[in-house]
């Protein structure tokens, strides 16, 4: 089976018989082993657990039992997640003389119950504090639709993965956009729900208080049903709350019509390069959007943001920083560091900071359902770019890459990053923001299906690198 297919699509043909889970998994192991030494997605290859797993799906078939929704569909996801007998790398050096993991992130277990073949563990950014999926042990994640690329970060390798079609379905973190910003540069539909939606359980973590995980995939569909897969209360996560699974993959074809839909300007119309102006014009006539919010007090927010990351972040390394500095990637330690040195008002001030934007934030919610933003400033940058330019501005490209992203999940809001290809990207991606309020993730799947289905939003498989 030779075909790249989506994760629905390999389910029902496994299900009818078509073909078997065990050559689906074959099949997605040989891409894996072909492509990976190019593109660097994968750091573990779990191929012996991902063939019993596929035989497990086709004897329960034979066995006339259901063998799940995703029934043989190949995932894989980032090394954050804990996967029984590996050590969870988190990206780092330090981690990998951690004892090996007892037992599997919660969010691995559900999707394995539903039928889905894990197929290993994928590169990241150190610790998760990276936009550019670049690292510094492993190297580099590699863009598919242009290997000289970044991926973004810090979900770096799970952009790998679905861009280049090794799985369909990929899981990440977002903690200040690690799911938007990969989505955004590798062509993907990336949602980063709730925050408390989805269960953090045996994952390791980055800034408790920001940190949510999520799906990656190539359709809408995969989006919703493995989202759907996924809830359900987890007392292992202290955030979530007990609120009953809401399934939104039947409201997904409802359309868009009776949605009030504004576009986010001021702080997020500044510094945008002309792909990312396109984009915005394209979603705007699309939908026929008029109406342009000044989001009140983003920068302000995008600032608190930084400061819990860096000092929640230096809090939790602490330890790690004064007993091995030395096998930090320079860059993280340093801000790490900086995060230690950071006085204890300014971390009271971001977070009041924090609770005043949010509720600013539901307020706009009273006259919008849902808000459309940029999720970079840019199409994906070289690998080893330093720098940004932003208005004829250069910063540094690590720590601003995550402009548009950082003040929403600052606030747990639920996105859907869909990605368009407008012509002033030169043949890579954009993504842009389906911004809804919490709890609703069904809206911004709905926005994320309209703009599917009109061939607006979409995300083709790369073609193969050559080596």
């Amino acid at each position: 089976m030779t075909e790249v297919l989506t994760a629905t699509e390999i389910a029902a043909k496994v299900k009818s018989g078509e073909t078997t889970a065990r050559k689906v998994a074959e099949a997605a192991l040989a891409r894996i082993e072909r492509l990976n030494p190019i593109l660097n997605g994968y750091t573990d290859i779990t191929r012996d657990r991902a063939l019993a797993s596929a035989d497990a799906v086709d004897a329960k078939i034979a066995a006339g039992a259901d063998p799940g929704p995703l029934a043989g569909v190949p995932f894989a996801v980032k090394n954050l997640f804990d996967i029984k007998g590996l050590p969870t790398r988190a990206g780092s050096k330090i981690n990998r003389d951690r004892p090996p993991a007892t037992q599997d992130a919660t969010l691995i277990t559900k999707l394995e119950a539903a039928g889905a073949v894990l197929t290993g563990g994928l590169n990241m950014g150190e610790y998760a504090y990276d936009f550019t999926g670049e690292n510094a042990h492993d190297g580099p994640s590699r863009n598919p639709h242009d290997p000289s690329r970044m991926t973004g970060g810090s979900s770096g390798g799970s952009g790998t993965a679905i861009a280049a079609g090794m799985v369909p379905l990929a899981l990440g973190s977002d903690t200040n956009g690690s799911i938007r910003v990969p989505s955004s540069h590798c062509g993907l539909f990336g949602l980063k729900p709730t925050y408390g939606r989805l269960s953090r359980g045996h994952s390791f973590p980055f800034v408790a208080s920001l940190d949510h995980l999520g799906p990656f995939t190539r359709s809408v569909a995969d989006l919703a049903l493995s989202y759907d897969l996924m809830q359900g209360h987890d007392p292992v996560d202290p955030a979530m709350t007990e609120r009953v699974p809401e399934m939104t993959l039947p409201e997904i074809g409802k359309g868009i019509g009776d949605l009030r839909i504004a576009v986010a300007g001021g702080y997020f119309a500044e510094g945008l390069h002309p792909e990312v102006v396109e984009a915005m014009g394209i979603i705007r006539t699309a939908f026929g959007v008029s109406r342009t919010l000044d989001i009140p007090e983003a920068a302000a927010a995008r600032a608190a943001a930084y400061l819990i990351t860096m000092t929640e972040g230096a809090a939790l390394h602490l330890d790690r920083l004064k007993a091995r500095h030395a096998d930090y990637d320079p860059d993280v330690r340093d801000r790490l560091l900086a995060g230690a040195m950071i006085p204890g008002a300014w971390a009271v001030k971001a977070q009041k900071v924090r609770r005043v934007f949010r509720a600013r934030m539901l307020k706009l919610f009273e006259a919008v359902d849902i808000i459309l933003a940029p999720c970079t400033p840019c199409r994906a940058p070289k690998i080893g770019q330093k720098m940004l330019d932003l208005n004829g501005k250069q910063v540094l490209l690590r720590a601003n890459m995550g402009l548009y992203t950082q003040p929403i999940s600052f606030i747990g809001l639920p996105v859907v990053a869909v990605p368009l290809w407008p012509d002033a990207a030169e043949g890579m991606p954009v993504g842009v923001q389906v911004i809804a309020p919490p709890w609703r993730e069904d809206l911004a799947l709905r926005v994320a299906r309209e703009l599917e289905q009109s061939g607006i939003a979409r995300s083709p498989v790369a073609p193969e690198p050559s080596a």
